[in-house]
């Protein structure tokens, strides 16, 4: 079976910046298990899979996305990636699509400031950081909290540049992948994001994660419209709006490859 393959950098206006995605159009679902097998040979923080819902949904696709390790429930940058290869590869001139997805129904429409995302805000309640966590990070924060990742906040940009944990400890230490933040000195805020256990070691820039840093950061500077930046070795700016219980997430998306891939 031969199937088109499509590598993307997401929230990137040049190659070799922003974070790559590899994306699969179907006509119709393969087993999980190859899925899985495709994912893992891509080896890139995700691969987005998607099929259309049918003729007279014309506007909607069933979205999945897998990591080297496993399926998970929402990323960003994969969206972003997929609806950049609908837009600008499989149905040029299209502006606007509709992904069912395991976080509900996700829209993307382009515009002048790129690709503009919709996606569920998780906040993060205050939690205690268990020590083995924050021993493998090597900082203590200033402030924890759990959505679907943990969240902590250091107390300057230089300390999240400096960061340098033992992500084989971390693996061990927590369940959860992890969002370290701090207020930015360009921007309103930065980040890193470190996900062993999903055998992504540290993302290059996560849109996911700031479905919980925009709540957080909103509440903390008093504003909904921010500048983001996220401080991985290849780095993305991402502009996130809160509005009640979503966010709206922009970037640009440069393509890398395209290709045909034989399974």
């Amino acid at each position: 079976m031969q199937l088109p393959l499509y590598q993307i950098d997401a929230f990137a206006r040049r190659p070799f910046t922003g974070n790559p995605a590899a994306v699969i159009p179907l006509s119709e679902w393969l087993p999980d298990h190859l899925l899985q097998a495709i994912a893992a040979e891509n080896n890139l923080s995700e691969t987005a899979f998607f099929v259309p819902l049918g003729a007279a949904a014309s506007e909607d696709f069933h979205l999945r996305w897998f990591t080297p390790a496993d399926e998970i429930d929402l990323c960003g940058h994969a969206t972003l990636a997929s609806a950049y290869a609908l837009f600008e590869i499989l149905q040029p001139g299209r502006d606007h699509v509709r992904f069912k997805t395991l976080s509900g129904t996700l829209q993307v429409s382009a515009g002048t400031g790129g690709l503009r995302m919709d996606l569920p805000a998780r906040p993060a309640a205050a939690q205690p950081l268990p020590q083995a966590v924050a021993a493998a990070l090597g900082v203590q924060p200033r402030w924890s909290g759990l959505a679907r990742d943990w969240l902590l906040v250091l107390a300057s940009e230089q300390q999240l540049r400096d960061l340098k944990p033992d992500l084989a400890a971390l693996q061990q230490a927590s369940k959860q992948a992890v969002i370290v933040t701090a207020a930015g000195e360009e921007v309103d805020f930065v980040s890193r994001f470190f996900a062993p256990q999903l055998g992504v070691l540290e993302d290059p820039v996560t849109g996911s994660a700031h479905c919980t840093l925009a709540p957080y950061w909103a509440r903390q500077l008093g504003k909904q419209a921010l500048q983001a930046r996220q401080l991985s070795a290849r780095q993305g700016d991402l502009h996130c709006v809160l509005d009640a219980d979503r966010v709206f997430i922009s970037g640009h998306c440069v393509l890398y490859l395209r290709g045909e891939i034989s399974v």
